[in-house]
This record gives structure tokens, C-alpha cells and sequence, in this order.
């Protein structure tokens, strides 16, 4: 514990660095927003366990040293940045879809999904999982709090802390968007937050598939 303590200084600075980026609206955000909104609160929640999961798998990657192995091999980040940016190209289209239907050619606005349990974590951890530059976020914010030859308990406390935080985060999201004041909201404008959510989706998907890693 005593380890733990003499990096604090260190350890601040990354949370504060995860906190600014998990609390910063992007694709995740507003997956989680979108669904707990349209679809209800256990809809968001699970979405929200899916994308934290996912974060989780990067975490643990980059603290494995993944991200040196992916530089190496050039190749598996390029895919895995086209795949991503298709699927978030892809959400962005499902996304216009919704937002150019008219309410009556709409399923009942009632609270409920179309998505089994599975589809919708699968969902929430494909945005993330398949976003290559979560791995070197990550790093960073390793590298940021823990300089070489920190102990393993070091890494583990940023790690599950940062963790901790970013799943009461995206679950808080969840919560606070699935209640009747947002569903009312929703109801009132969900052309224009259907589109919004296109747009956002749309631009992260080419940011990604044009950017250079």
C-alpha cells in the first residue's frame, strides 16, 4: 500500500486525463444517450457494461504492453481502424434512417427494444473495441500516472479506478436519460436528436477511417 501511496501525485493527473475524456461527448456518449432514451433504462445500462467492457479490454491490453505489438504489426491496426470506422459509418446511416421516417411509419414510441440483451452489449462493446486509438489513450494515460518500474499494485489501482469511474460514468448516463422527462423529450424531438446522433457517429467513423495512427 505504501507503493501505491509514494505515486499519487502521478496516479491524479491520469484520472483527471480519463475523467476529461470519459466525460467528453463522442460516439459511446451518445450510444448510451440514443438507447437509453429511445429504448429505456436496462437498454442503456447494458449498452453502458458493453462499452465499459470494452474500455476494460484496452486497459488491460496496453498495461500488457499491446500496444507495442500492434505498432509492429501495422497491419492489425489498420483493419481493426477500417472496421470501425465502417461500423461507426454504418450506425450513422441506421441513425439518418430513423431520423428521416415520419412518426406513423414508427413502431409505437413506448419504451421497449428490439434488441435482445446480447445484441445490445455486443453493440455497446463493438464501438469501443473496434477503435484502435482507445488502445494508445490508454497508454498515455498509463504512461502519464505510472513512470518505469512501478509496481503492479500501482498499475492496478489507475487501472480499476479508472475503470471504476468511467462505468459509474456511462451507467449515470443510462440512468439519468431513461426517465419520463427524457422519454417526453424524445418524443418531441427525436428527428432532430436522431440526427444528431447520425452526424456525430458519421464524423467519428471518417475522423477514424482517414486518420493516421
Amino acid at each position: 500500500m505504501g507503493d501505491v501511496i509514494a505515486y499519487l501525485p502521478q496516479i491524479w493527473p491520469a484520472y483527471v486525463a480519463y475523467l476529461v475524456a470519459v466525460l467528453s461527448p463522442g460516439p459511446a456518449v451518445f450510444t448510451i444517450i440514443g438507447t437509453a432514451i429511445a429504448q429505456g433504462r436496462k437498454a442503456g445500462l447494458i449498452t453502458a457494461l458493453g462499452i465499459s467492457l470494452g474500455s476494460a479490454t484496452w486497459a488491460i491490453s496496453a498495461a500488457m504492453g499491446m500496444a507495442a505489438l500492434l505498432r509492429h504489426y501495422a497491419f492489425a491496426l489498420e483493419i481493426l481502424k477500417i472496421a470501425g470506422g465502417l461500423y461507426l459509418l454504418y450506425l450513422g446511416w441506421k441513425a439518418f434512417r430513423a431520423a428521416s421516417l415520419k412518426d406513423e411509419d414508427l413502431p409505437l414510441l413506448v419504451r421497449g427494444s428490439d434488441r435482445s440483451s446480447r445484441q445490445l452489449f455486443l453493440r455497446g462493446y463493438a464501438i469501443h473495441v473496434t477503435n484502435p486509438k482507445a488502445i494508445f489513450a490508454w497508454l498515455a494515460i498509463i504512461s502519464l500516472g505510472l513512470p518505469k518500474g512501478a509496481p503492479g499494485t500501482a498499475i492496478a489501482v489507475i487501472i480499476g479506478g479508472c475503470l471504476a469511474s468511467g462505468l459509474l460514468i456511462f451507467t449515470g448516463y443510462a440512468i439519468l436519460f431513461s426517465t419520463p422527462q427524457a422519454l417526453r423529450v424524445y418524443r418531441a424531438a427525436r428527428r432532430w436528436i436522431e440526427g444528431a446522433m447520425s452526424a456525430v457517429y458519421c464524423f467519428a467513423g471518417l475522423k477514424l477511417l482517414t486518420s493516421r495512427l
